[in-house]
């Protein structure tokens, strides 16, 4: 009887909800949150995006502050030859030719005088820059580097010489010195000459012209014309087929390149005698007098003599010819 005399509003209060009755009491508090919503599929805090705009204060008061680096908007290229198609090559070039404007005035050498240099050959060069340089391409470089060789050595700067130091190869062939050879007490110079499987070791003496090989006579030894003239071209090049006797020792291979083989050996053995011949071994040539005849039909005939400079591919191709060719 008491509780009905209570007010309607405290009877409210502290009566039960019944969830199913009342469909306030299926409504949970939820905590307060604020959301922005910037796309339909990322949800920032209101601290992260705080966070992500605003900055912290800079005092500018303090003086330990770092200085501030300027920044280029994009990464700068060390070299200006960046955006070519061979960065390496165009920089090596451009180097060597800065330095012979440089130098150009400098005084220089004859080629032939000038020191002997091999210089790092195509394949060489591609492994030390990894470009596939085209072989028109370090044919540039190699004429300025020649260019470059032709100063002479005592003015050569030193930073020249440090940048061509980098085109030569590890090692100089030019460099090594053949071992001189020496004429023993019976007046002989030997020289050894190899050719394809062939190798021969040639002693050679003062004399008047005989030759001996493996103890026969040139004639027994080698058959063809061809083969005995190779065999003894150092000594028709140079006018000294009678003023020296020879005696040559072959083994290996066939008949042509044991001929041959004895022409490199005799030609070392000759130059032991004579070193100043060396230019004339190099050309490797010697007059030919060739009769011609021309004859009329009366009967007539005329006899021409002409000079051919002849080298020892083309007598030995000329002899085997008929002689209506």
């Amino acid at each position: 009887m008491q509780a009905y005399n209570l007010p309607l509003t405290l009877l409210r209060r502290t009566s039960p909800r019944c969830r199913q009755c009342c469909p306030q009491s299926r409504r949970l508090p939820q905590p307060e949150s604020r959301s922005f919503s910037l796309s339909s599929t990322r949800h920032f805090s209101n601290t992260s995006v705080k966070a992500a705009i605003a900055a912290p204060e800079i005092d500018f008061s303090k003086p330990d502050l770092p200085p501030l680096k300027r920044q280029h908007a994009r990464v700068v290229p060390a070299s200006p030859s960046y955006f070519t198609g061979k960065p390496e090559f165009t920089d090596n070039l451009l180097t060597l030719q800065s330095l012979l404007r440089k130098y150009q005035t400098l005084p220089t050498l004859t080629p032939s005088q000038a020191p002997r240099v091999a210089w790092r050959t195509l394949a060489q060069y591609r492994l030390q820059v990894g470009e596939p340089v085209r072989a028109s391409k370090y044919h540039r470089i190699i004429e300025v580097l020649q260019r470059l060789n032709l100063i002479h050595p005592s003015l050569m700067p030193e930073d020249l010489a440090q940048a061509m130091q980098s085109y030569k190869r590890d090692i100089n062939p030019y460099a090594n010195v053949a071992k001189p050879g020496n004429i023993d007490e019976d007046g002989r110079a030997v020289g050894v000459g190899r050719r394809k499987a062939s190798s021969a070791k040639v002693y050679l003496v003062e004399g008047e012209g005989e030759v001996l090989v493996n103890g026969k006579s040139l004639t027994s030894a080698f058959p063809r014309i061809h083969d005995r003239e190779s065999a003894l071209w150092a000594l028709k090049a140079t006018g000294r087929i009678d003023k020296y006797n020879v005696w040559a020792l072959v083994q290996g291979g066939g008949l042509t390149g044991q001929a041959e083989s004895i022409t490199l050996g005799l030609a070392k053995a000759l130059l032991v005698h004579e070193p100043l011949l060396k230019p004339a071994l190099r050309r490797g040539e010697f007059n030919v007098t060739v009769l011609f005849h021309h004859g009329d039909s009366g009967g007539n005939a005329d006899f021409h003599n002409l000079q051919l400079v002849v080298s020892p591919g083309i007598l030995g191709e000329w002899r085997g010819k008929s002689p209506g060719t």
